[in-house]
């Protein structure tokens, strides 16, 4: 064909209207089986899309890989997406890497545009809500990372014991002598947020002592602020709590330059234990999520997902305690 055509010329060749070219494009399963392969057959055929796309959607495999995340300023999804590019790699995918903030619009189109592009699988790290629609009506295998929506239309949720760790790290500081400890919680329209405090909640009730908390963003800047804001409601407080490692980082930063020291006077605990744990001094104790872990299951969930019903089935993996030099050593009992 001389000229790439357009999707009337490609509706035309197929015998088909260009809507249907259209859906079929965006992978709408409202179109028969054999107007999809007619306009597959067509595209394949022309230079209406690149031919490697062209050549995917005639497959039906593009050997392709979809990852949704909040946020690639977040050490913790930019580690995660880094170990499941690695895998894909090895298994002869490749990722395609979608930053969408918390905007469910967005995440919307990064759904649409991976089916267009006929991917094989979307791993999605999202507590949106109204982000379930596109995952029950999505027609390829869809894992959830580090989230639980409320739908069962996924082929699994991967996550770590949140609320162990929201119970390990008060259990910790108590060990260590803490008594008035401050819980900063993440944004709690988020699953994994809600566990985390509940785990420090049950610490508290189980052992007489008042739940403290302010409320924080998993954000540097917004750590920044709310730290000034946690000295001015509990200046009694003598060990803190972070909702993750970036957070912590804000949260020391503001205790070195009001000449509180760590872990003398206030003890602190992360959450997460990404790279940036270790290379801030003091290095940061933590509560460790096996990263590694969820990326190797998420990525068998979609490789392996021949075959495989779309229940819902949750994978949870267990976390850790790292100790190093924000805390102090556990008291000894006497």
């Amino acid at each position: 064909m001389g000229k790439t055509p357009n999707i009337r010329e490609v509706a035309r060749l197929a015998g088909v209207s260009p809507a249907t070219v259209s859906r079929v494009i965006n992978g709408s399963a409202n179109v028969s089986e054999q107007k999809r392969e007619r306009v597959l057959q067509v595209i394949s055929q022309t230079e209406f899309v690149p031919n490697e796309a062209a050549r995917a959607l005639f497959k039906k495999s593009a050997r392709l890989i979809g990852l949704i995340i909040p946020s690639v300023r977040n050490p913790f999804f930019t580690e995660l997406a880094g170990i499941i590019d690695r895998i894909a790699n090895e298994n002869g995918y490749r990722l395609f890497l979608c930053n969408v903030g918390d905007d469910l619009e967005k995440e919307k189109a990064a759904f649409q545009m991976l089916i267009s592009m006929n991917a094989d699988g979307i791993i999605i790290a999202s507590n949106t809500e109204g982000i379930e629609e596109c995952i029950e009506g999505c027609r390829i295998p869809v894992v959830a990372v580090d989230s639980k929506l409320n739908t069962n239309a996924v082929n699994g949720y991967v996550y770590s014991d949140y609320r162990q760790g929201g119970r390990i790290a008060a259990e910790y500081l108590l060990r260590c002598g803490c008594r008035n400890i401050v819980c900063i919680q993440g944004p709690q329209r988020f699953f994994t947020a809600r566990e985390r405090f509940e785990g420090y909640c049950e610490v508290c009730r189980e052992h007489g002592l008042p739940i403290r908390t302010v409320n924080c963003d998993y954000d540097f800047d917004a750590g920044l602020a709310m730290t000034e804001e946690l000295l001015r409601t509990y200046p009694g407080v003598d060990g803190i709590i972070a909702c993750n490692d970036v957070v912590a980082a804000s949260t020391y930063k503001i205790l070195h330059k009001k000449n509180i020291p760590v872990p003398d006077r206030v003890q602190l605990i992360g959450y997460d234990d990404v790279n940036l744990s270790r290379l801030i001094s003091p290095e940061l104790t933590t509560v460790s999520q096996p990263i590694a872990d969820l990326a190797v299951r998420a990525m068998e969930l979609i490789i392996d997902s021949k075959g495989r019903d779309k229940n819902g089935e949750c994978f949870v993996f267990p976390v850790t305690l790292k100790t190093r030099d924000t805390t102090k050593k556990e008291e000894s009992e006497s």
